[in-house]
């Protein structure tokens, strides 16, 4: 009778369809998040050369860096509740549009103080990136496949930071189009994305081509209904101001990594914007493993019977010691060496990240989530204001990475003591205390 029973149950489950719907909206996820990070970092592969045709300063290129995070920061915080209201699709496309008027508008430009004002609806377009493919996934996902869409498309940040070194010189150089065509290529990128968004998305419900099959997958399991949330109960939750701090500390090493390593290595081995691709590229493809090899370590530290609280924490401590090395970098007797250490420095990073961006979901209820995910994304943008400030001064007064360096090598092992002094263990809080709040 146990089997009868099994076999009926199993009948009344949903099975997992053939249809590929929902996959191709993954995939056009995942080349929003490539492009977004081609058209942020273009700017990057082309300072050296701008800088030395212009004459801008380190102090003026921080400044880009900084408004570009200042407005990411502030519209990360905002940019998922405006989702929430419009839809994914006309948030997404929004977004786009936005971010890509900002892109194509610095050809008008030759200034860093000019390029800022491009720079603004750049950061305000690209914050609603992570915030709309998360409801779009929410939208076309069961939970048991949504992990895995968001690690596909999450994955586009390092395939456009590979990318980015590569295609730009290939315009700028090979086809000898000028520094201004880089923009208007990648721009018309972009475009073309937004048309075929346009076109082909829809919520699955209203979808023409998707199977009644696909659609009763889409839609096996409920939903946890979505709660206001006060700013004010978040913070006041420790387990929050762990994950703030944290992202506040790691965060501005990764933005300096983007925004000043061709930079770094136009200075240190001087090379020029045919040459520094390949050394980008490998450094990103370490990155790569890195963000893998550090959720996976976790993941089979917890499958061990280890609890998250030591898990998460092990895998973080293994990933600081990775960004150690980095102090060296300067002193690389080669270039590849040089690449060796700041890769496995940016492999430490995506997997330190991979599990502290894990602690909201560890920790909170799924309808919390996004807003501590968007105090922790302003937090992390406040950070690299700073950082790209210091390293302006730095690079100006001092001409030298070193002492950059020297703040990355320690800041991953200074943030995971912050986040180890603030939750000694992973304890979720209390969810009904949380709803009474919400609901008062």
């Amino acid at each position: 009778m146990q089997g009868v029973a099994a076999a009926i149950e199993a009948d009344a489950a949903p099975r997992r369809p053939g249809g590929n719907t929902r996959w191709i909206v993954c995939a056009l996820l995942f080349f929003a998040v490539v492009l977004s990070y081609i058209d942020r970092l273009v700017i990057s592969v082309l300072k050296p050369d701008l800088s030395a045709r212009y004459g801008w300063t380190e102090t003026g290129y921080a400044d880009l860096a900084l408004y570009f995070q200042l407005v990411y920061g502030l519209a990360y915080v905002v940019s998922g509740r405006i989702v929430d209201r419009v839809g994914a699709r006309v948030g997404y496309a929004a977004a786009v549009a936005l971010w890509t008027v900002g892109h194509v508008l610095h050809i008008a430009f030759t200034t860093t103080s000019g390029m800022i004002w491009a720079r603004l609806p750049l950061a305000a377009g690209e914050a609603a990136t992570f915030p709309a493919a998360l409801a779009a996934t929410a939208e076309w996902f069961p939970k048991r496949e949504r992990a895995l869409a968001i690690g596909i498309f999450n994955a586009g940040s390092n395939v456009g930071a590979i990318v980015t070194p590569l295609l730009v010189p290939f315009i700028v150089v090979t086809l000898g189009l000028g520094w201004r065509a880089a923009f208007i290529v990648t721009g018309a990128l972009s475009i073309v994305w937004l048309l075929a968004w346009w076109r082909f998305y829809r919520r699955p419900a209203d979808h023409p081509t998707l199977s009644r099959e696909e659609r009763d997958w889409i839609q096996s399991e409920p939903e946890v209904p979505p709660r206001p949330v006060r700013w004010s109960t978040i913070l006041r939750t420790r387990q929050s101001w762990a994950y703030i701090m944290g992202r506040f500390l790691i965060d501005p090493i990764w933005w300096t990594f983007l925004f000043w390593l061709p930079d770094f290595f136009s200075r240190q081995f001087n090379l020029s914007l045919r040459e520094f691709g390949p050394p980008l590229v490998a450094v990103y493809l370490l990155a790569d493993i890195g963000s893998v090899g550090g959720g996976w370590l976790s993941s089979r530290l917890i499958g061990r019977g280890i609890t998250v609280n030591r898990a998460r924490k092990t895998a973080m401590f293994v990933c600081a010691l990775c960004a150690v090395p980095i102090a060296f970098a300067t002193a690389a007797p080669s270039m590849w060496v040089a690449v060796a250490l700041i890769g496995l420095a940016c492999a430490g990073h995506q997997g330190f990240s991979a599990n502290l961006y894990a602690l909201p979901g560890d920790v909170f209820p799924r309808w919390m989530v996004g807003s501590v995910v968007g105090l922790g994304g302003l937090a992390g943008a406040i950070g690299g204001m700073l950082m790209a400030k210091y390293a302006g001064i730095i690079l100006e007064t001092v001409g030298s990475f070193q002492p950059i360096f020297l703040v990355a090598a320690a800041a991953y092992l200074v943030a995971l003591l912050v986040v180890h002094l603030i939750v000694p263990r992973y304890d979720p809080v209390d969810e009904r205390t949380l709803v009474a709040e919400a609901e008062a």
